[in-house]
């Protein structure tokens, strides 16, 4: 191979190793959560993904299919009180075994999970491109805390961007998880 080759070669190398360089931390407000959070990886992405930059991602590092993990932020719900809110986001999806999606819950002094929703009756499974999604739910009057993000459920890997949190008209139906779907009430639900 003649010397100018194989400079251009090295330079297009160290070219793609800067552009694909490694994920920042998440931000402070968000937090991994689930039963084993050390089973997963996660940060903000400085990379391209599927036309994305920044996209925030967990990925399942263990072999484990049967766990779960979610991308946690939780807000005060005290500019929500007494409407119904909606979380909207974008989500990718590489190689999920059991299910991803978004998933939201409020919170109220009384009562953890006031209103729940996990999106477990409308999976992302596989592989998938970016798609919206959203969970709509009533916030009572008396909620604490909002918590939402994406969940990803088993091996692979989920990413979100274009994340919007905002109040909706009561013309938007709520999002409702079967009595069946629902976790029970001493198991961790996020």
């Amino acid at each position: 191979m003649k010397p100018h080759y194989v400079l251009l070669a090295a330079l297009a190398t160290s070219s793609l190793l800067a552009i694909a360089g490694p994920p920042e931390k998440l931000p402070a407000a968000w937090t991994v959560s689930g039963p084993s959070p050390q089973k997963f990886s996660s940060g903000v992405e400085t990379s391209d993904v599927g036309g994305v930059r920044g996209a925030k991602f967990l990925r399942n590092k263990s072999e484990d299919a049967q766990t779960w993990g979610a991308l946690t932020q939780q807000i005060s719900a005290q500019r929500y009180l007494g409407q119904r809110l909606q979380f909207k986001a974008r989500i990718k999806t590489a190689d999920i075994s059991n299910y991803a999606g978004l998933w939201m819950r409020v919170d109220t002094p009384a009562r953890h999970g006031a209103a729940f929703y996990n999106s477990v009756d409308k999976p992302i499974r596989g592989s998938t491109n970016w798609q919206e999604r959203t969970v709509t739910l009533d916030v009572p009057a008396d909620a604490s805390i909002v918590s939402f993000g994406v969940i990803g459920s088993g091996k692979g890997q989920v990413w979100i961007d274009a994340l919007t949190l905002e109040p909706v008209g009561r013309d938007v139906p709520v999002d409702r998880m079967s009595g069946r779907q629902r976790p029970l009430p001493d198991k961790p639900t996020l």
